[in-house]
């Protein structure tokens, strides 16, 4: 066969010089033999001393090596780089931005940063998308701290002096339920297509709730100021659009074909934007501008569907205080014909909220208690109370007073303590439209069999008995 490939993998040597090859005798190839055992050993030996050589000088420089990288760990320890400020406030573990743990649950609204308009102020414990628009530390730590529980709630105060006007306006990301505190006003609220407008008067005590998206406004019509407690359906920033932005924001033309005004462009060219914000206005010329003014109210039915008299409702009686709730029921349970349409209004929207106020007898304890389907929030209009927080780890009680607002998130255990000589009395603010799911300490201590609580708190099962469960409900206690 003359393919040298295929003799070299059959004889593994060279067949240029074969018949020489064949020709040495036996003692010639026991030489050659030897010789190559002998170069072998040499050649294992020579490669022996590469591997030792080899590994001395990889665990030499193994050593050199960590022993820099602990010089240098040690170094790190010792002096550690400054963390970075992020961007998020609700990202932000910078201990310069963590004040205390109770401003996450806490916020000193009666504190904050009062935003002036000529005819009212406002006042706000809300998220901030930008972490500048924060007045103190404080607020963007409570800010952070409801957007990051999703809390689907903002809480603000609206103060509006005697004919001032919060002018007409609208809200993108959120409903709105309010609380008057004070004051007497009249309310406008426009429907889908501008056919239906309802407009009514609410007093101290009585709540009004304005859907997402739906354009209304308030006018208060007394000699007193008006002073709200306004709940927002939203943890981000609340996103709010006036009239009269509105109307300025629209090129002339379109404006002029739309409401087709005596003398078109031009008499939209009369308008000139104010210098200041109007969102809460009083012209100093009223007088002149206003001839006549109306404060009608509409239909019964019309208005409970934005309407509830939470003062007149029924209370519920506790030894340490009284409860009262606007909030829809399963089946209008317990409610009243009015009661029943404003219940089915709040339950149609989604993202609606449970309001209800809480007064709490001096000494008096909303005992601890947990809510299954809802954040909590609540402003404090009279009195001073201590509050207690007990979720993933314990947090300080701490006390609150009149214009504070505290925060529950859901599934978080809590009690509020009156602690002043005069009655502690807030809103509180519920994050469901559908019916408040809530456990106190002492049902769910009753619930409990006995034997399971004996192994669990590692006592005789008839010490349980010490546990008295009494006729009258004890949500609200005294000692």
């Amino acid at each position: 066969m003359n393919n040298p490939g295929f003799e070299l993998q059959e004889d593994g040597l060279e067949r240029s010089n074969s018949n020489k090859k064949l020709q040495t005798d036996y003692c010639e190839y026991r030489h050659d033999k030897k010789r190559s055992c002998s170069l072998m050993k040499i050649f294992l030996v020579c490669f022996l001393a590469c591997l030792i050589t080899t590994a001395i000088g990889v665990l030499i420089l193994c050593l050199v090596y960590l022993g820099h990288f602990d010089q240098k760990s040690m170094q790190q320890s010792m002096n550690p780089a400054p963390p970075e400020m992020s961007k998020d406030p609700s990202q932000n573990t910078n201990n310069s931005t963590i004040t205390e743990p109770r401003f996450n649950f806490m916020s000193q609204l009666s504190k904050s940063k009062v935003f002036e308009f000529e005819g009212g102020a406002i006042q706000w414990a809300r998220y901030r998308n930008n972490p500048k628009d924060y007045s103190d530390e404080k607020e963007m730590q409570f800010g952070a701290s409801i957007n990051q529980h999703q809390s689907k709630m903002t809480v603000g105060t609206l103060r509006i002096v005697s004919k001032g006007l919060r002018a007409p306006h609208w809200h993108f990301n959120a409903n709105e339920h309010g609380f008057l505190v004070q004051g007497t006003a009249w309310i406008g609220v426009v429907d889908d297509g501008g056919v239906d407008v309802t407009t009514y008067n609410v007093t101290a005590g009585q709540v009004i709730f304005f859907p997402k998206n739906t354009l209304h406004w308030v006018k208060n019509v007394g000699v007193e100021d008006c002073l709200f407690i306004l709940f927002f359906t939203t943890h981000d920033e609340l996103s709010t659009l006036d009239v009269d932005d509105a109307f300025y924001m629209t090129p002339e033309d379109i404006a002029a074909r739309s409401l087709k005004p005596v003398g078109g462009v031009n008499f939209i060219r009369t308008f000139q934007k104010p210098k200041e914000d109007q969102a809460i206005n009083l012209p100093k010329n009223l007088v002149e501008l206003i001839q006549n003014a109306d404060y009608v109210q509409s239909n019964d039915y019309d208005v409970w569907k934005y309407f509830y008299d939470l003062k007149g409702s029924k209370e519920f009686v506790f030894p340490g205080g009284i409860i009262q709730w606007a909030r829809y029921r399963k089946n209008g349970v317990g409610l009243n014909d009015t009661e029943k349409i404003y219940s089915e209004s709040v339950n149609s929207h989604a993202d609606t909220l449970t309001l209800g106020t809480l007064r709490i007898k001096s000494n008096g304890l909303r005992q601890p208690h947990f809510h299954f389907n809802a954040h909590e929030m609540g402003y404090v209009i009279s009195g001073c109370g201590q509050i207690g927080i007990i979720g993933d780890t314990r947090v300080p009680d701490f006390t609150v007073g009149i214009g504070d607002v505290f925060f529950f998130p859901i599934g978080t255990q809590h009690y509020i303590k009156s602690t002043c000589d005069e009655d502690l009395f807030m809103i509180l603010a519920f994050s469901t439209g559908n019916q408040l799911e809530t456990l106190d300490m002492d049902d769910y201590f009753h619930a409990t069999a006995d034997h399971i609580l004996a192994q669990l708190f590692l006592k005789k099962q008839q010490e349980f008995k010490k546990i008295p469960k009494l006729e009258n409900d004890q949500a609200v206690n005294l000692p």
